[in-house]
């Protein structure tokens, strides 16, 4: 026959132990309330921080988006759109670390429950705390930075081009951005620098998308080289 185990007590417990014990106790009980108090603390110092992006971002620059060229556009379209699902996910789950999750109060089988038990229900609740506010941290971070990538690209990427004119005259054809226009003369914008048109000569001014490869009038040139000596700067 199998020899049957025999519990014996162990040593007496030394004040050293019955104090670990009682140090290990007051952590038990008091894990979930110190988690709360972090996560509160995180939620005020990152919404702080988020103010101050917001006011950042009173600062002056472009302020439409379909002002920029392609495909800076739908860049800048695609990283507010993951912002706001990055911060609306952040805030939520810090919220669940601060204030708990909107369910009731579970007690463990054997009403009335024992100390361990209601400490060991309250040690997991801590660990879905801390879970909940280290991604929630995370995925708040990555909101700002989506949000300060997003006016990034909107204030220094690249612009659309503007409408451009195409300007028929009995010596060629101007084509370009359309300048200031000045006792009847049209100030051209185009890639070798500015033209001077006479409108009183021109034959049909057309709006084009693109301009075709064509030299500037010959009757353009002295005038366009005055015009531009006269600009300041």
């Amino acid at each position: 026959m199998t020899p049957r185990p025999r519990v014996r007590p162990g040593p007496p417990g030394t004040p050293a132990d019955r104090q670990a014990a009682r140090q290990t106790r007051e952590l038990l009980a008091g894990q979930l309330s110190r988690a709360r108090e972090a996560a509160l603390a995180w939620r005020n110092g990152l919404a702080a921080l988020f103010a101050g992006l917001f006011g950042f971002g009173l600062v002056k620059g472009r302020t439409d988006v379909g002002g920029l060229a392609a495909p800076y556009d739908a860049l800048v379209g695609g990283a507010l759109l993951l912002c706001l699902v990055c911060g609306t996910l952040g805030a939520l789950l810090l919220l669940r670390a601060a204030h708990g999750a909107p369910t009731g109060v579970r007690l463990p089988t054997g009403v009335p429950a024992t100390a361990t038990a209601l400490h060991l229900g309250d040690h997991m609740e801590t660990r879905r705390t801390v879970r909940a506010l280290t991604r929630g941290v995370a995925l708040t971070i990555c909101c700002g930075a989506l949000l300060v990538t997003a006016v990034a690209l909107t204030w220094y990427g690249p612009g659309k081009d503007g409408p451009r004119v195409l300007v028929r005259t009995p010596s060629g054809v101007v084509c370009g951005k359309p300048g200031r226009t000045e006792d009847g003369v049209l100030l051209v914008r185009t890639d070798t620098g500015e033209v001077a048109v006479r409108l009183a000569r021109a034959e049909a001014v057309t709006a084009v998308d693109d301009c075709p490869g064509a030299a500037p009038p010959e009757d353009a040139g002295p005038l366009s080289r005055r015009r531009a000596a006269r600009r300041p700067g």
